[in-house]
């Protein structure tokens, strides 16, 4: 179970991420086509990323604090 909440943070964090940074694709005053290629880019890397998480291919370390 402890595997299952920390995927889903894991997911929850990396969506904010992704997030900001396709907010700051739209901010940012590209050119029409190089706009739309980077929003495309982004979203692959998005998918690949979330494909592996689910698949188990990558894994994000996470740090441990001892006490």
């Amino acid at each position: 179970m402890e595997g299952l909440i920390g995927l889903l943070i894991t997911v929850i964090i990396l969506g904010l991420v992704f997030y900001v940074l396709y907010w700051l694709l739209a901010k940012l005053p590209l050119p029409a086509p190089f706009n739309v290629v980077a929003q495309v880019v982004l979203a692959l890397i998005v998918v690949v990323v979330l494909l592996g998480l689910l698949f188990g291919q990558i894994s994000i370390p996470v740090i441990r604090v001892r006490g």
